[in-house]
């Protein structure tokens, strides 16, 4: 057994979620903002269609993709009276970078040093990915260097499909009943919108969208997204004396205003929040600019805000002659509060590290999974590594022996909750 690998069990699983891997990060499942359906790209209905089929053919025989393109399927119990417990992934990835025609490579045993991948310049450094140190001897996989590999999630939709193929394959094994569920557009905050709990029937859920091996997150921040629409006043640019009022210049002050040694992505960690404007567009007459605010303190967020409504209400008032309008969209909250009330989530996952021989990693996330959502709406729902990493970038890539060890962490997963 290669030392890179948690167990024997995780070993054995490494190759069909390899080929399962391969198979999905090829499809193009980019979710797209502003959606107008669900899911908001095709792509994502065909992942469904063909998890859905996989489903299916390992015996899973409920699996169906619904109207709106969840796929739900179950497996049963071995034991009887065990609970159901879920197990999520999303099917979508990051519009933040390109995603078509992944073309993904599997480098084996990396011995260490830089990874040249063969497009567009695009270099895995352990220099600036420390990260890369600990994962000597493993079987890493990337996509060509200018797209994502799509490992943010589709490692968690192959290592739930590789634990629960083997899991059906071993009847003999003690299991609760797992529900099993893949969402689209998470990334674009929609995973959870219509995902319907009541029909999931599961007691609780983990979503499979972590990163290195032993992150068991129970913790997320909470998020509110800004949109702040200027009207300006057009004129024609050669006689716009005392007339024209630029939209776009405008907004431009309000993202020049913002803090830029604090209260930024680049300037925080740990636990603190931050402001990030994440789009500026339009023209003379309209502009509007997107930002995203997050703390894992709610009054902290609340205060994050104001300092952006005042920021805005300054603008306005040296720009009189445009009229600027601030919308406030609650995203998600943090899930701790809701996951803590049933001790038991939690402790069946670490029971199941424990098996494997994994130390959990307990850190909260500086962002938010379908679990952040799912929580607040009445199923407790943590996440667990999946064995990715450098997500929404070109540099994005995943660990074979990272994602057979989450895997193997599900099938004593599973187990854990026939003794609750």
């Amino acid at each position: 057994m290669a030392a890179t690998y948690s167990s024997s069990l995780a070993q054995a699983l490494a190759e069909d979620l390899l080929a399962r891997f391969l198979r999905y990060v090829r499809i193009d499942t980019q979710s797209k903002v502003d959606r107008e359906r669900s899911p908001s790209t095709p792509g994502q209905l065909e992942l469904a269609r063909l998890l859905a089929g996989e489903l299916e053919a390992i015996g899973l025989a409920d699996a169906e993709l619904d109207e709106h393109g969840y796929v739900y399927a179950t497996l049963p119990a071995t034991l009887p009276g065990a609970p159901a417990i879920g197990l999520i992934a999303h099917m979508d990835t990051s519009p933040d970078a390109p995603g078509t025609g992944v073309e993904p490579i599997v480098h084996r045993d990396y011995e260490g040093g830089v990874l040249e991948l063969p497009r567009q310049g695009t270099r895995l450094d352990p220099a600036s990915m420390p990260s890369l140190h600990r994962l000597i001897g493993h079987d890493l996989i990337t996509a060509s260097g200018d797209t994502l590999l799509g490992a943010d999630d589709k490692a968690g939709v192959a290592v739930i499909m590789a634990a629960v193929a083997h899991l059906a394959a071993h009847p003999e094994l003690p299991r609760a009943t797992l529900r099993i569920a893949f969402t689209p557009d998470e990334e674009i905050g929609q995973g959870a919108t219509l995902f319907d709990i009541p029909r999931f029937g599961a007691r609780c859920a983990y979503t499979l969208d972590g990163s290195g091996r032993g992150g068991l997150e129970d913790e997320s921040f909470s998020a509110i997204e800004a949109r702040i629409d200027v009207t300006g006043v057009g004129a024609h640019p050669g006689t716009a004396t005392g007339k024209l009022v630029s939209a776009l210049v405008v907004a431009a002050e309000i993202v020049a205003a913002l803090p830029k040694d604090r209260l930024t992505p680049a300037t925080t960690s740990g636990r603190e929040g931050f402001i990030h404007p994440t789009g500026l567009q339009g023209g003379t007459e309209r502009a509007q600019v997107r930002l995203i605010v997050r703390d894992f303190d709610e009054g902290l967020l609340a205060s994050h805000v104001a300092l952006l409504r005042q920021i805005t209400d300054r603008v306005a008032a040296a720009n009189p002659r445009a009229r600027i309008e601030f919308q406030e969209i609650r995203q998600y909250r943090n899930m701790r509060e809701y996951i803590e009330r049933d001790p038991d989530v939690v402790a069946a996952a670490l029971d199941a590290f424990e098996v494997e021989g994994v130390k959990p990693i307990r850190e909260p996330i500086r962002g938010g999974t379908d679990g952040s959502r799912l929580s607040e709406m009445g199923l407790p729902t943590p996440n667990i590594f999946d064995g990715g990493y450098e997500y929404h970038s070109l540099r994005e890539f995943a660990s074979l022996q990272d994602m057979a060890c989450a895997a193997a962490v599900l099938v004593h997963l599973a187990e854990a909750w026939t003794r609750r």
